[in-house]
């Protein structure tokens, strides 16, 4: 009953200058001490605070572009029977909402860009990767277009994903692939089409603050894990460990919505010391040191400038789907 409480509290009943009054490092020792009902609490707080902002935006005319993660979240908690990406459940993120999180780290190099109409030659011309990792946003077989990754492209279908330069930005080197249980075969099949062998899998076992499942719906079952498919084209990157190192399995909390575990990174950043990294469909909360990140999403501001503008000329963002009805 007090996490109800909690979380029926609205901007009226914490207002703006209490939500402002206690300095950054104030709120980060609070929340840190914080357990899971009160961060709860906390979040609403700020939900509050944000659908607040909007409304008055638009009383005065404004319009608030673009679905955050409180509308997923809430349309993912009407449920589904399909086999779908569980990344749509994560939601709600504080990050969302804090400009910080957009700050890109020195040594990364994000580059800004629908990755289905992105020129990459300049980039494998001059330039070949160790490693590349991707997390497509994979077309759902739903007929709700609202579900899935509802942000930017929504879902891409397998054609856009099997299109993608890979073999020309990798010669010889290992590409992660972040699948979901529909798509599991397609890659398979996609590797070899690519070029590339299929050698292991990293299982990405989601859990709570408390080290317990974070399970997600799913069709049969409910979700509490992702899967990385790993595969190898020509001959191994230079520097590759001469033996297993790390493990296949990753035990680590979900965070932001589509932010693949810190550990991923260092696990490959382990395996191949000192490569040249790349990571496709990247976004503003992957961005990492040493890494090449493309994406639509790697700014936190919007989309590409390219894609607005071909969405005010035809009303589509290139190769974007929205539900099975538009495959």
């Amino acid at each position: 009953m007090a996490v109800a409480r909690r979380r029926r509290e609205t901007l009226d009943a914490e207002t703006l200058d209490d939500l402002l009054g206690k300095s950054a490092e104030a709120k980060r020792a609070e929340w840190a001490a914080a357990d899971d009902d009160a961060l709860l609490a906390v979040i609403e707080t700020y939900r509050n605070a944000v659908r607040t902002l909007k409304g008055e935006i638009e009383k005065c005319g404004g319009v608030v572009r673009g679905v955050d993660a409180v509308e997923l979240r809430e349309r993912a908690s009407s449920g589904s029977d399909e086999d779908e990406d569980e990344d749509e459940a994560e939601g709600p993120n504080i990050d969302d909402i804090d400009p910080r999180e957009w700050m890109v780290p020195p040594q990364c190099i994000p580059v800004h860009a629908n990755v289905t109409t992105y020129d990459w030659r300049p980039m494998y011309e001059h330039e070949q990767f160790d490693v590349i990792m991707m997390d497509p946003p994979w077309q759902l077989a739903t007929a709700n277009p609202t579900r899935g990754v509802s942000l930017g492209y929504s879902q891409l279908t397998d054609q856009d994903i099997a299109n993608l330069p890979l073999p020309q930005l990798q010669k010889n080197g290992l590409l992660f692939v972040w699948v979901i249980n529909a798509k599991y075969q397609w890659c398979l099949n996609q590797f070899k089409k690519w070029g590339y062998e299929f050698v292991d899998e990293i299982v990405w076992v989601k859990v709570t603050n408390s080290r317990r499942l974070a399970k997600s719906h799913g069709f049969y079952l409910q979700h509490a894990k992702e899967v990385c498919l790993v595969a190898r084209r020509g001959d191994t990157p230079p520097g590759l460990k001469d033996k297993a190192i790390g493990s296949d399995i990753i035990f680590a909390p979900r965070r932001g919505q589509s932010q693949k575990p810190t550990e991923i990174y260092e696990l490959i950043e382990e395996l191949v010391p000192n490569g040249r990294y790349l990571e496709i469909f990247a976004r503003k909360n992957n961005l990492r040191d040493f890494w090449v990140s493309v994406g639509n999403e790697v700014t936190g501001t919007g989309l590409p400038p390219d894609d607005v503008k071909a969405f005010e000329e035809r009303g589509a963002i290139p190769s974007a789907k929205y539900g099975a009805g538009n495959r």
